[in-house]
């Protein structure tokens, strides 16, 4: 598991329209709320992630960037974004190298779909490229309040 204080795993993962989003490029600029979850449509997912696009302007104030992985396709997340209205990020990690990274992937627990289970969890990663929060197992409904609320602790 990852703890405050280590330095966030580094990624370049495809967003729904085929742009890599670089952890690099973002580390010494933003702030970045960094979420994982199973799958998009999912009751949980979906209400997740209209939460986070709510309140994206919000995140944005802080200097802060929201990013959702899965192991989805970029086409599934076009699909999701397009279908709820989603603002946020959503990046595709078809083959769980950056879940593996972040350690919310649980091989003892396989989805329906036969690929490994993502545990929702949410790193909040100050523009140092420091994990400061690091949630494993978190519930969907009013999460990304909670986090916007550790967000505000941060420096701009």
């Amino acid at each position: 598991m990852l703890n405050a204080g280590q330095s966030a795993p580094e990624f370049r993962l495809p967003d729904p329209d085929m742009e890599l989003v670089d952890f690099s490029q973002l580390r010494g600029k933003r702030n970045i709320v960094l979420y994982f979850y199973d799958r998009d449509n999912l009751p949980g997912s979906t209400l997740e992630a209209i939460e986070f696009s709510e309140l994206e302007d919000d995140f944005r104030r802080h200097n802060c960037v929201v990013l959702g992985v899965s192991p989805d396709d970029w086409t599934s997340h076009a699909e999701f974004r397009d279908r709820h209205g989603l603002t946020v990020t959503l990046l595709s990690d078809p083959e769980c190298e950056v879940c593996r990274r972040y350690d919310v992937v649980r091989a003892d627990a396989p989805s329906a779909a036969g690929r490994p289970h993502v545990l929702r969890s949410t790193f909040v990663i100050d523009r140092r490229g420091k994990v400061r929060h690091a949630l494993y197992g978190v519930s969907p409904k009013g999460h990304a309040s909670e986090v916007l609320n550790l967000v505000k602790t941060l420096p701009h």
